[in-house]
């Protein structure tokens, strides 16, 4: 059975993130893998010196930092052991009971690739440990993460609360019919109110195809506002969210279309610094 992998790293925004998996678990009905990854962390620095220092000197200290090295590894095996155990009982008095949890060394894209067969949803923090209260910081491994992973991601800010509406931008080319499709097969998303917003573009046909797409969400059981706007696409796109108090947006990812673009490279990043709410990005 495929599972919600949910990456945790005892940041401040740890609660969100395991209260996101909950929802997305009883959507979906999946259990939840709680995956904690043992980075590599910076060296101490003691080769630096060993220009400066005797031959004892220098084999005794590098000997001593070994130990240092060695003792604070065991700690932060046991701290993310200990959170493990803290987020399984947060979920489990949640209500799931189907919960598994992991414990990796290395990067946590590798450790998220390695479970590729394994995963139904990705769901991870927007900003990592490193960044703890830094609104406009992003998680070293979110970009990388977004052109790596096959599955969906659903990134998270500081805070989570189950979101009634998704808003999702439809530029009527094929990709975003894919990714239309795939919120209509999902699940996670069924009895939420779907705000299906297009921005004026040069693609041939476009209102039919948007008149298309709502027609395709509504029959199967969506409840659909659909809105046709003009203007810049970040701006107008986030006007529309604040006005309509959107509480989650999907978007594609890694294609060419003007509006697409503006989910890749540096506009993703504008995007995923500036919004406040979770967002699902789509492969």
């Amino acid at each position: 059975m495929t599972k919600i992998v949910t990456c945790v790293d005892g940041s401040a925004i740890t609660s969100a993130v395991t209260a996101a998996a909950v929802w997305a678990s009883t959507k979906l009905n999946k259990p939840i893998l709680f995956l904690h990854s043992l980075e590599k962390e910076q060296q101490h620095g003691a080769d630096d010196y060993t220009g400066a220092i005797g031959l004892g000197a220098r084999s005794a200290l590098l000997e001593e930092m070994t130990k240092l090295d060695e003792q604070r590894a065991k700690v932060a095996l046991q701290l993310g052991r200990e959170l493990l155990d803290d987020v399984v009982r947060h979920a489990q008095d949640s209500g799931v009971a189907d919960i598994e949890s992991m414990q990796r060394h290395g990067e946590v894209v590798d450790s998220i690739g390695d479970l590729e067969e394994q995963t139904r949803l990705i769901v991870i923090g927007r900003n990592g440990k490193s960044h703890d209260n830094s609104f406009n910081a992003l998680g070293s491994n979110i970009e990388t993460l977004l052109r790596k992973a096959a599955h969906p991601v659903l990134l998270i800010p500081d805070n989570f609360k189950q979101p009634s509406s998704f808003m999702i931008a439809y530029d009527g080319r094929e990709t975003a019919d894919k990714a239309l499709q795939r919120v209509i097969d999902g699940g996670l998303l069924h009895g939420l109110h779907c705000h299906l917003v297009s921005v004026k573009n040069n693609e041939k046909n476009l209102h039919d195809k948007f008149e298309s797409a709502q027609r395709r969400l509504q029959e199967k059981g969506f409840q659909v506002t659909a809105s046709y706007i003009e203007g810049d696409i970040f701006e107008s796109l986030m006007a529309y969210k604040k006005s309509n108090n959107i509480e989650l947006i999907v978007m594609g990812a890694f294609a060419h279309s003007k509006l697409r673009q503006f989910f890749v490279g540096s506009n993703t990043l504008k995007m995923l610094e500036r919004s406040d709410i979770p967002l699902i990005v789509l492969r």
